[in-house]
């Protein structure tokens, strides 16, 4: 279309650059942020995602030691001498709990037992929440455990008979005399308290390495037991000393209690008679008893007392 002859030459010029000017205008009437300006919010976003992601990891990590402690490993404190110097008073140890799960209780354990019941009277429930819950808490780290724990040396187990001592004043079990002194205290004797007993089923006979300072079975004859603790009360076996990092080592079992002796002594003497010598022996000792109380008549057979030696009180 031709343009109006009568319009004013200079208007579609000015109407162009105004439509050109407008997106100016309104772009200066609404300013973009500076950089700066936006700073303080991401750093306000970035510290509240930093204290969510935190107390997520505290709970989470809490949990699991929960679950840890509960059935795997706990750590204990050692408060006192009695272990020395296997153990040391503020050593930190690993405690297995679920190693006896796939294997008995050994001779020469390093076992961690409450005594509650056993050595000492049953424990009582704490006096209010908050008694209960710092006391759960410091034993979740190992600060401070139950007043009824003791950390002890399995010396013998069910069946065993366990005594001291021999001519050389060795412990001997099942008649099978123990090594002692890559664990028992440098200096001290083995025992210098005498004992024999046979260990009770389903109980343990435990000594300390320091055996001139260790409150263990030898000192808890007149407690239930005679000394020995059950092994439902075991909490689990030492393997590991974690604190301080000068002491990192393991805790194996000593060589003296892998000798073959003592569990062929241990099997002979638990083994019924007809299992140790083919039935005969039964027999035998039953029909000699037959012609002594006809030998004798009724009423002339004298009591005998038990071939055990009473445990001293202590």
């Amino acid at each position: 279309m031709a343009p109006d002859p009568g319009a004013d030459p200079g208007a579609q010029p000015d109407a162009a650059a105004d439509a050109e000017r407008a997106p100016a205008a309104d772009s200066a009437e609404k300013p973009e942020k500076p950089e700066n300006a936006k700073a303080p919010e991401n750093a306000k976003r970035r510290k509240r995602h930093f204290w969510r992601d935190l107390a997520v990891i505290v709970v989470a990590a809490l949990a699991l030691t929960i679950l840890l402690k509960a059935f795997v490993v706990q750590v204990f404190s050692i408060p006192s001498g009695s272990m020395e110097n296997t153990l040391l008073p503020g050593d930190r140890i690993l405690v297995s709990k679920i190693v006896y799960k796939f294997r008995p209780i050994a001779r020469g354990d390093i076992v961690v037992f409450s005594g509650a019941g056993s050595w000492d009277p049953p424990n009582q429930p704490p006096s209010n929440w908050f008694t209960g819950l710092v006391s759960d808490a410091t034993n979740l780290v190992g600060i401070a455990g139950p007043g009824t724990d003791y950390i002890k040396r399995v010396i013998g187990i069910p069946g065993d008979h366990v005594a001291c001592c021999n001519a050389q004043g060795q412990v001997t079990v099942n008649g099978v005399p123990l090594s002692e002194s890559s664990y028992v205290f440098p200096g001290d004797a083995p025992s210098a308290e005498r004992f024999n007993i046979t260990v009770p089923p389903g109980r343990l006979w435990v000594m300390g390495d320091n055996r001139g300072d260790s409150d263990d079975s030898r000192f808890r004859t007149t407690a239930p037991g005679g000394g020995t603790v059950p092994e439902s009360a075991v909490v689990g076996r030492a393997f590991l000393i974690i604190w301080p990092l000068s002491r990192i080592s393991d805790l194996p079992i000593p060589n003296t209690f892998e000798q073959a002796g003592l569990s062929a002594a241990a099997a002979v003497a638990t083994a019924p008679p007809v299992t140790v010598a083919g039935g005969s022996a039964f027999a035998g000792a039953a029909l000699l008893t037959w012609r002594r109380r006809r030998r004798r008549g009724p009423g002339t057979g004298r009591r005998r007392t038990r071939g055990v030696v009473p445990p001293e009180d202590h």
